[in-house]
């Protein structure tokens, strides 16, 4: 590859572009500190701190010990007997830190703290030490005492109700003004400042282009828009970009960032986020088809309860269950010691995602202690996570969920009919023995099989209906185990020895139907093995009700071969050493027989358990009942094996009795039953995808963690929604009450809700929201600089059936939105943060953006939608555990950034510079930085280089000889403007000593426009 003639950059940049290395950033205003440095010290130091230190170290010490106190920043700044405890933006300066790494003291002295808590400690220090601003500790009471949720929503703006008001009236002398626009005037008319004058018709299109689908305009489509004079051209130039398919991906990209979207889990080996691109692909279905922002949450929340899911236009499958996968897109350990840590780690990641994504507030905060700020207490936190541990991970085939459901259906109709027709046929001929016999066959179904002696105290699950004659709930994953258990004497369709028959049930059990053996599943690409379930059979599983584990070991009677899992405390990534016993094949007995099989979960005793069953690929495997005991149940009643020997003959015999004529009828309603069935089969989609969603389970309450320890539970909290709006108790003990959640969260009367998503479709639009802290609106966040605003966007967006389209077609519609950057020295004065919007700030490109930009630029955008993401292309330098063994090409294949597979462990250096973020919790509003490593990148990146020489060719090619019309197209392809005089002079020069159609030139000069600011900027 030639190397770029690099002195032509600098001499192109100091005559065409001097902005480039200096004057002011175009970024976001600094801040004092970040609102997710704030969170990181609220969730991982002042907990650590109010555990570990308080009580020898802050303001309610009883002793203070080295004079020492880490309960504020300035204490700590100040510090005790030996100096200043810590240096911030300086860990390895810090004596906090030497004390908590056993360096120099040994703090703190009952133990040394986890390795992984240190390094919180490093990064806050890294980060300057955030810490908010609060009053300096004083006395001895406790943050818990002066805990009042509802003094704290009363005097907070953002738990108020929506407050909507009339439109000011404002002069104007252009004309009409829209409720926005008159909102925007009526605060610069108070400050006396007036709005900038529009931007140009083609940066307009520019803007609108990158805004609303995240690619450039063309030259066509600008040349259409800037010579259109009818007055709704912009309306109709928004409206085309609205029904872009592209807009799906556009504002998908922004989503994700809510859900801290990936394809792998992070931690040690980076193992795959099994199907992760599945939900993707629905997040830009569902934008593209503005879903009513209502239904997009409760899909989020609860899909998979919906009694109407929505189904996807084309192929029928189910849309709604896939929003529940982002539940799981967090970081996952694979074998963590402590299990229940692990657990409580990870639903602390969901909590954390759904409440800032959805409310916009940091319930985390309050894992540990009551919010330090807002109004959430520590039983608001733990109850939402009693929704989460009343539910369960699970693997579904989407594709013919919906499908199979209506022949599943239909299956359960025609297998009653016939049931209620052999039950009447063989009372029949029971009645027909009676009279013809003299000692008539009977038969005590209740012997078989029998209670093992003395198990009757430990039995958990009890399938066979002989548990107080109730049988044990289960939870089928599909269709294969029905909507019940097998009862004694019903009757029902066997696979004996690979043919089909209709036999009558001797026991009770929870059994798989052999109708849906046939269902396949089709696997995604594998880059790091993984282990999330027991083994691939999704559609096919039977998953007990969760229990706690008293005894250790848990024996379960069953029939037939599989495959066996306990899940404990919901962890289900097993890999390496830890927790293998958890998992064991079924193999099954030869002659079909019952028996018992044994898991060793001694370790696990006072832990939560529930097990889950998968049939092997061509067999029937049937659960009788689970035992948890302190040895393994072993025996078997000789009486009621025996006896079943017996009860599988019973029917044969009874047919010979009555004789061939009198039994006939019986054998044709059997045989009619097994061809109608055979009917039905066919119908069955046989094939599907599998999407990881969230599926109801047991319905549980969760304990308060005492100051968030594990180990130290405390009350039991009913599930609801946060207090501040809503205390009643939602759910029961069947069901997680995750729909009713969802309803709570999206209801009208709920002022977060609506307030926070007009609020992010705004700061995507301005590059700032009218409450900047867009995932924070509780104390620590900023206030809204246009609260009537606000309220009246939400309010009307509730009104107008929650469109998403509509409110950005709404928005880019008025004058604030369409305002030029052109700034006054009255504005600067008045207002240097532009908080007023008295002219619109450019915004910088992100970095997905901007590799887009250069595909299409270059004419080799691939469009292709939706599908496994493009593997990331793997730089020599990109190394460490769970590097994918096979990099993906270097141009990821031309598609859309959104379809680069994201690896937590291996992110795009590309994308790193341009500020995307690493995926751990909801990152509403990206950092915006302006450092060498971007110039850095646009200048050196092999894919840049490539995409600028594509560039250049074409161009050559689409106009061989004319050099004013080459810079024409160059600069209307680049910048959607026609170059400057002074631009033209500069490259004609260059262009004359280089050669006019010579390549390497004119990928210079492409390659000098890829590096300007107006390349990465939008106006």
């Amino acid at each position: 590859m030639t190397p770029i003639r690099t002195p032509f950059l600098y001499m192109l940049f100091a005559a065409v572009w001097p902005g480039l290395y200096c004057g002011k950033a175009m970024g976001n205003e600094a801040e004092s500190f970040a609102a997710d440095d704030l969170t990181f010290f609220e969730t991982k130091i002042r907990p650590v701190l109010a555990e570990h230190c308080y009580s020898c170290h802050s303001a309610s010490s009883k002793s203070l010990k080295a004079g020492l106190r880490v309960d504020s920043r300035n204490a700590l700044l100040t510090g005790g007997d030996s100096g200043p405890a810590i240096v911030p933006g300086s860990p390895d300066d810090s004596m906090l830190l030497a004390a908590i790494r056993y360096e120099e003291y040994e703090m703190p002295p009952k133990g040394k703290l986890a390795d992984s808590v240190i390094a919180d400690f490093e990064r806050w220090l890294d980060r300057e030490a955030a810490w908010p601003t609060e009053e300096e500790p004083a006395s001895s009471v406790s943050p818990a005492s002066e805990f009042d949720l509802e003094k704290r929503k009363a005097s907070h703006w953002a738990w108020q109700p929506l407050n909507v008001s009339d439109p000011p009236s404002v002069p104007n002398d252009g004309g009409e003004l829209s409720n926005i626009d008159r909102f925007i005037y009526s605060e610069l008319s108070t400050a006396g400042l007036t709005p900038a004058p529009p931007i140009g018709r083609a940066s307009l299109a520019r803007r609108l282009s990158f805004d609303l689908i995240g690619l450039p305009p063309s030259p066509e489509d600008v040349a259409e828009f800037v010579n259109d004079s009818s007055e709704d051209a912009t309306e109709r130039y928004v409206d085309r970009l609205l029904q872009s398919p592209h807009f799906g991906e556009r504002w998908g990209r922004h989503w994700l960032d809510l859900v801290r979207y990936a394809e792998s889990r992070g931690h040690e080996f980076d193992p795959d986020t099994p199907h992760a691109f599945q939900y993707r692909d629905y997040v830009i279905r569902a934008l593209n088809a503005d879903v009513p922002y209502d239904l997009f949450v409760k899909e989020h929340i609860a899909g998979d309860l919906l009694s109407n899911p929505r189904l996807n236009s084309d192929e029928g499958f189910n849309e709604s269950i896939l929003g529940t996968g982002f539940w799981f897109l967090g970081e996952w350990v694979h074998s963590p010691v402590d299990i229940l840590k692990d657990e409580a780690d990870r639903f602390d990641n969901m909590v954390d995602c759904m409440s800032k994504t959805f409310l916009g507030l940091t319930v985390s905060c309050a894992r540990c202690h009551d919010h330090k700020f807002d109004a959430i207490s520590t039983e608001d936190y733990y109850s939402l996570t009693g929704f989460l541990q009343s539910s369960h991970f699970c693997e579904v085939p989407f594709e013919s969920l919906e499908h199979n459901r209506r022949v599943a259906n239909s299956l359960q109709s025609l297998d009653s009919e016939y049931a209620a027709a052999l039950e009447a046929e063989l009372n029949r001929l029971t009645e027909l023995d009676s009279k013809r016999a003299d000692q008539p066959w009977e038969f005590d179904f209740t012997a078989i099989p029998s209670m093992p002696e003395g198990a009757n105290a430990n039995v958990v699950f009890d399938y066979t209906g002989k548990t107080n004659g109730e049988v044990s709930p289960f939870y089928a994953d599909g269709f294969a185990y029905g909507s019940s258990t097998t009862r004694p004497g019903q009757w029902m369709i066997a696979n004996r020895n690979g043919k089909m028959s209709a036999d009558i049930a001797m026991y009770g059990s929870a059994r798989n139907d052999p109708f849906w053996n046939a269902i396949e599943t089709i696997e995604d690409r594998n880059v790091n093995g993984r282990r999330t379930n027991i083994p691939p059979g999704a559609g096919r599983g039977l998953r007990t009700p969760t229990f706690e584990l008293k005894e250790g070991t848990i024996s379960l009677q069953l029939r037939g071969a599989g495959d066996v899992f306990a899940c404990v405390d919901s962890h289900r990534l097993v890999v390496g050493p830890l927790h293998g016993e958890t998992h064991k094949k079924l193999p099954g007995n030869a002659d079909g027989s019952i028996y018992w099989v044994h898991l060793n979960l001694n370790r696990y005793i006072g832990h939560q358990v529930h097990m889950e069953l998968m049939p092997s690929n061509d067999g029937c495997l049937e659960l009788l009942r689970v035992i948890d005991a302190n040895s393994a149940i072993t025996q078997q009643d000789a009486k009621s094996v025996e006896a079943l020997k017996k009860a599988e003959q019973w029917l044969s015999e009874l047919q010979e009795r009555v004789g061939e004529e009198a039994s006939r009828p019986l054998r044709i309603l059997q045989s009619e039953w097994i061809a109608r069935r055979q009917s039905l089969l066919n119908q069955v989609q046989v094939k599907s995808r599998l999407t990881m969603a969230m599926m109801d389970g047991t319905g549980e309450e969760a304990r308060v963690f005492i100051r968030g320890n594990v180990a130290a539970p405390g009350k039991v909290v009913p599930r609801h929604f946060l207090t501040a709006i809503s205390s009643a108790p939602l759910g029961s003990a069947s069901t997680s009450g995750r729909l009713e959640l969802a309803e709570k969260i999206t209801d009208s009367s709920n002022p977060l809700y609506s307030r926070v998503i007009v609020n992010r479709v705004w700061h995507h639009l301005f590059g700032r929201g009218i409450v900047p802290t867009v995932d924070d609106f509780g104390v620590l966040g900023q206030r809204p600089t246009h609260p009537q605003l606000l309220d009246n966007l939400a309010n009307w967006f509730l009104d107008d059936g929650q469109s998403i389209k509509r409110l950005i077609r709404q928005i880019v519609l008025t004058n604030a939105y369409q305002m030029s950057n052109e700034t006054s020295p009255l504005a600067t004065e008045v207002d240097p943060n532009n908080l007023l919007y008295q002219h619109r700030e450019p915004k910088r490109l992100e970095g997905e953006i901007v590799r887009d930009t250069l595909l299409a630029v270059s004419g080799e955008l691939n469009r292709e939608m939706y599908g496994e993401s493009v593997p990331v292309f793997l730089t020599n330098f990109m190394d460490g555990r769970g590097r994918p063994g096979a990099s993906g090409p270097a141009d990821g294949d031309r598609r859309r950034s959104i379809y680069i597979e994201v690896r937590r462990n291996f992110v795009s250096p590309f994308m790193l510079a341009f500020d995307t973020p690493v995926p751990f919790s909801t990152m509403g509003r990206r950092t915006v930085s302006n450092v060498p490593a971007q110039a850095l990148i646009l200048m050196n990146d092999p894919f840049v280089i490539e995409r600028a020489k594509t560039w250049a060719t074409q161009l050559i090619e689409a106009v061989p000889e004319d050099f004013n019309a080459r810079m024409e197209q160059l600069y209307q392809t680049a910048y959607s403007r026609s170059p400057t005089a002074n631009e033209i002079k500069v490259i004609d020069e260059y262009v004359q000593k280089n050669g006019a159609n010579d390549v390497q030139t004119w990928t210079d000069i492409t390659h000098s426009i890829i590096n300007s600011k107006e390349f990465t900027y939008i106006p």
